[in-house]
């Protein structure tokens, strides 16, 4: 049988291997490629007749998204041996290599309601959005899904206070059951993936309100991210479960602006995580805590934007009971809070942001927490006025030995690399062709055939916007 070979740029310089499903479908790509430059000649004159519809100020945005995509490894497994396992009626068994063609329709509604409020001036933003995604997989069915999400923005001045709030809640009407992994063998972030297809819902939310006075500032903030998972719960080894979680906490920032554009920060979060207990374990991790941050915002220079903020995380985890123990090695641990966004535009061209993340978070599979570490580098450069084209890599690293359970050791790694390409056709049309690679390492010591706990996982898109 013929394959097709891609480079693996890790350390060992092996290949890594797409079978000849890969080949043949790939003419896929290219009839989208011919239908759109089949099509070109007529996307002027496309053009010209929308610039006759004027969008009302109130109507931001009008569009819809089409991507199609070929993914080698959609549970990025390494399993591909399984050992003796059993799959649940309305499950699936999670093995390595699975592959699937996807299709993925995002149409979007953004509404500003800020013209509508006549003379009230110090609505600088009033957004509220619809962006669902509609997604076929066409060779695992059960990984189809819809996500229905709403998004609001409030932005407001009226000095010397400025308000910003944003919240983008989200259904998920997808599987009602989670994955197997034979043996329970997998990568932490091979079952999140799983998981950001199954049926849920999710809330992420954040207000700030700022005070300012001469030099000096006071925010107050508040901040939540919720999930509810409605898949179902089973004591099946290797099923997938996942736990209701929440984060919420609230507090506030005192300011002093070293210069007109920018400010150094002291600030103080108290705060609250709650993860779901099964009926069938005693084992689960909520906790309050307590942060003290010290943070530096605003625009050293004119070319670069930043936002930082760390300090120590104070822990205090829920004592055990006849009916709950509370899986940690130390109930009152410290950790460390620190997020940080850095984007440097070097020239009108050429753009590098930096971001990361650290903090203590719990489990999507319930019973421990976990450190969750983020680091996110991209480049973008503007080849020409039309066409873009951008670079990325992104290191992530959940370390679990917080907790201690033995079936719960793991430290998890993923590295990832992306390259993007994109052309606007005109202020109507436009369309991107990505490819990312992603490997999924562990870092644990004693694990029994670590490579089970690891992957590779592959995946290229072509995609098109159409904005009305």
């Amino acid at each position: 049988m013929q394959k097709l070979k891609f480079v693996h740029l890790g350390a060992d310089d092996s290949f890594t291997v797409l079978p000849v499903k890969f080949i043949v479908s790939t003419t896929q790509f290219a009839v989208a490629g011919i239908v759109l430059f089949g099509t070109s000649i007529s996307i002027a004159k496309a053009d010209a007749c929308l610039d006759l519809f004027q969008r009302p100020v109130w109507l931001p945005e009008l569009s819809v998204g089409v991507k199609e995509s070929y993914d080698n490894n959609i549970f990025e497994s390494g399993v591909s041996i399984p050992p003796a396992y059993s799959v649940p009626t309305g499950s699936v068994a999670a093995l390595k290599d699975v592959s699937s063609w996807i299709t993925a329709v995002s149409p979007r509604v953004d509404i500003n309601l800020a013209p509508l409020k006549g003379d009230l001036k110090f609505f600088r933003a009033l957004d509220v959005a619809y962006v669902p995604d509609f997604v076929i997989y066409h060779d695992q069915d059960s990984e189809s899904y819809n996500a229905q999400r709403f998004s609001t923005v409030l932005k407001a001045v009226s000095d010397p206070v400025s308000i910003s709030a944003d919240n983008v809640f989200t259904y998920v009407d997808g599987s009602d059951f989670g994955p197997v992994y034979p043996g329970g063998l997998l990568s932490a972030y091979a079952t999140v993936a799983d998981r950001e297809r199954r049926e849920q819902i999710i809330d992420r939310a954040n207000v700030a309100i700022q005070f300012n006075h001469e030099n000096w500032f006071i925010r107050p903030t508040g901040a939540l991210l919720y999930y509810d998972m409605l898949t179902a719960k089973l004591n099946v080894t290797g099923y997938q479960n996942y736990a209701d979680r929440y984060d919420v906490n609230g507090g506030g920032d005192v300011g002093y602006k070293i210069t007109s554009s920018l400010a150094a920060t002291i600030g103080y979060r108290y705060g609250h995580q709650q993860q779901e207990q099964y009926s069938f374990s005693l084992d689960s991790s909520p906790n309050d805590y307590q942060r003290a941050l010290l943070g530096l915002e605003g625009k050293p220079w004119h070319w670069l934007d930043v936002k930082i903020l760390g300090g120590p995380d104070f822990r205090n985890y829920a004592g055990d009971s006849s009916t709950h123990i509370t899986p940690v090695n130390d109930t009152h641990m410290i950790t460390y809070y620190g997020e940080a966004s850095l984007v440097a535009t070097f020239t009108t061209k050429d753009a590098l942001t930096f971001k990361y993340k650290q903090w203590q978070w719990l489990s999507t599979t319930g019973k421990v927490p976990y450190f969750d570490s983020t680091y996110d580098l991209s480049y973008h450069r503007k080849l020409t006025s039309k066409l873009g084209f951008d670079l990325g890599g992104r290191i992530l690293y959940w370390d679990y030995t917080s907790g201690n359970l033995s079936t719960c050791q793991r430290q998890d790694l993923q590295y990832t690399a992306s390259a993007a390409l994109g052309y606007a056709f005109n202020t109507h049309l436009n369309v991107s062709a990505t490819y990312a690679y992603d490997w999924g390492r562990n870092n644990e010591d004693g694990i029994v055939n670590p490579q089970n706990r690891e992957f590779e996982h592959q995946v290229i898109s072509l995609a098109a916007q159409w904005k009305f």
